[in-house]
C-alpha cells in the first residue's frame, strides 16, 4: 500500500522542482481558476435559457440549481486532477488509461450529482420548501453524458495548466528533490542521466555514479520531467537527451541508447522515442 506522502509525490504536488517550487499546487489552483469560470460561464447562459423559455421557474430556482452544480463541480474537480496524475494519457500500460479514466469519470460524476442533490435539497429546506430530484438511477445516466463532457474538459485544463506552469521557469537553475528514505537530495535536472523503475520505486542515474532510490512511480516522474525534454525509451526507463553520447542499433528494431558509462535499451515499441533522440 502507498503511503500518503507517496501519493503526494505521484501527484506532483510536493514542489520537488526547484525554481518551479510549488509547481503541483500552482498548477492546480490556475486550473481550477480556470475550471470555475468556463463551467460558471455555461452555468450563467442556463441560467438565462431558463429564465427565457421557461419563465414559470422565476429566477430564484434556476440559480439555485446551476450554483449547486457549479459549487459541487469545483469540489470535485479534484477526482480528473488525480487520476490524470497518476495515470497521465500517455501512460503505459496503455490499457490503464481507458479504465482509470472511465471510473474516474463516474466517480466524478456520482459525486457532483449527488453534491448537488444535497445542495437543492437544503436550500429548498430553508425556504421551507421540498426539492423532487426524481428517482436517482433514472435520472443519472443522463447527468452522467454530461459530466464525461465536464471531466474530459477538466482533464485538458488541468493538463494545459501543468505546462503552462512548467515551462514558465528556467529549465538551467531546475533542480530536483530526490526523496531517498530519510534523506532528500537536491539534484541538478542536467545532472541525471537517466530513470528506471524499480518496483514500487525509481532509481536516478546521476552523472556523479549515485542511484538514489526514491518511491514513486516512472509514469509520474515521466509526467514532472517531459518539460525538461526526458524521453521514455522503455516501459522502465527514462532518459536524458541531453546526455546522450551514442545510439546503437541492436538488431530487430531495437537500439541501445548510451549516457556516457551508462547503457540503457531502447525498445522498438517506441518509434517516437528512436525518431527524437535521432534528431538530438
Amino acid at each position: 500500500m502507498r503511503r500518503i506522502g507517496d501519493i503526494w509525490q505521484g501527484l506532483g504536488m510536493s514542489g520537488a522542482l526547484s525554481g518551479t517550487d510549488g509547481d503541483g499546487w500552482r498548477a492546480f489552483l490556475y486550473g481550477l481558476g480556470a475550471i470555475a469560470a468556463v463551467v460558471g460561464a455555461v452555468n450563467i447562459v442556463n441560467v438565462i435559457t431558463i429564465g427565457h423559455e421557461q419563465p414559470q421557474y422565476g429566477l430564484a430556482g434556476p440559480i439555485v440549481w446551476e450554483g449547486s452544480s457549479w459549487i459541487t463541480f469545483l469540489l470535485f474537480a479534484w477526482i480528473p486532477w488525480v487520476a490524470s496524475r497518476l495515470v497521465p494519457l500517455d501512460s503505459r500500460p496503455r490499457w490503464r488509461v481507458p479504465v482509470v479514466h472511465a471510473a474516474a469519470a463516474v466517480a466524478f460524476s456520482f459525486c457532483h450529482v449527488a453534491g448537488f442533490v444535497a445542495l437543492r435539497e437544503l436550500a429548498y429546506a430553508a425556504d421551507g420548501k421540498s426539492y423532487d430530484f426524481g428517482p436517482f438511477g433514472l435520472h443519472f445516466p443522463y447527468e452522467l453524458g454530461k459530466d464525461v463532457f465536464g471531466y474530459a474538459l477538466a482533464v485538458t485544463v488541468f493538463a494545459i495548466a501543468r505546462f503552462i506552469v512548467a515551462h514558465a521557469a528556467p529549465r538551467a537553475a531546475a533542480a530536483y528533490s530526490i526523496r531517498d528514505g530519510a534523506r532528500i537530495l537536491r539534484v541538478p535536472v542536467a545532472d541525471i542521466l537517466a530513470v528506471s523503475s524499480a518496483g514500487n520505486y525509481v532509481e536516478f542515474l546521476l552523472a556523479d555514479g549515485r542511484k538514489p532510490l526514491m518511491r514513486s512511480p516512472l509514469s509520474s516522474i515521466e509526467a514532472e520531467f517531459a518539460p525538461h525534454g526526458f524521453v521514455r525509451v522503455h516501459r522502465s526507463w527514462l532518459v536524458n537527451p541531453a546526455r546522450m553520447t551514442a545510439l546503437k542499433p541492436e538488431g530487430s528494431g531495437d537500439y541501445t541508447v548510451e549516457l556516457g558509462e551508462l547503457s540503457v535499451p531502447l525498445s522498438r515499441r517506441f518509434p517516437e522515442a528512436l525518431a527524437r533522440l535521432r534528431a538530438a
